[in-house]
């Protein structure tokens, strides 16, 4: 089949840097201020697949006490917590939580953002090794931890529920998220386009080679008007 190649998304939606998510899991509630603002990409991304309900349903499937927590990989939906925990553990063939995504990438914001800063609370964007291979992925942190600052894109601030983060763990269920402070029409418009589909390397290569014949083409067309237009011959 191929590599697939996953586009690059630019959510529609711009936050206004008034929104508020709240995340409901089955340890309590979370409030989060969203850095709309200084991470609009990611923000917008993140509230889009919000209004979509992506997350509902999905468990928090990697924890490193003291470091991270981290949610919202798809591969997880179909799974109950055991499960999760077992997958975690390598326990379940086939299974590997976080792998997943939303069948695009996004930009990475860390490094136009002075204010990207991992403290105890903070949401932020989980990704590859590779530049731009944020998804859907995030993972709050749960302490100060200036080494990631340079790494990965933080989109917000726990603002309610330090207890309930705290307390979140592996197999832990995220039931809902939902959007506070959003301009509902524009976010409804938003999510009523289709979101990008991926490609393989083979189609890539395909749409690639047909802009370049494409642009010789346009080339070619107006080396041919300029020499119709000219009054003398060279």
């Amino acid at each position: 089949m191929g590599r697939i190649v996953l586009p690059l998304y630019t959510p529609r939606y711009v936050p206004n840097g008034h929104e508020v998510a709240v995340i409901r899991t089955s340890r309590g509630t979370i409030r989060v201020r969203l850095a709309g603002k200084d991470a609009p990409a990611t923000a917008g991304n993140f509230i889009e697949l919000a209004a979509r309900e992506f997350y509902d349903g999905l468990k928090f499937h990697a924890c490193k006490p003291g470091s991270v927590v981290v949610g919202g990989c798809p591969t997880t939906r179909a799974l109950g917590p055991a499960q999760v925990e077992a997958a975690a553990r390598g326990a379940v063939r086939g299974i590997r939580p976080g792998t997943g995504d939303a069948r695009y990438v996004i930009v990475d914001e860390w490094k136009a953002n002075p204010r990207n800063r991992h403290l105890r609370g903070s949401l932020c964007l989980a990704h590859k090794s590779a530049p731009n291979s944020g998804s859907c992925q995030f993972y709050f942190s749960l302490a100060e931890q200036p080494q990631l600052d340079d790494k990965f894109t933080v989109f917000g601030q726990v603002v309610e529920g330090f207890d309930v983060l705290d307390a979140l763990g592996v197999g832990d269920v995220i039931e809902s998220v939902r959007i506070e402070g959003a301009d509902e029409e524009a976010l409804a418009r938003a999510v009523s386009f289709e979101t990008p589909r991926p490609r393989s390397a083979k189609e890539a290569l395909e749409e690639i080679e047909r802009a370049r014949a494409e642009r010789a083409a346009a080339t070619k067309g107006d080396a041919a008007g300029a020499s119709a237009d000219a009054p003398f011959g060279g």
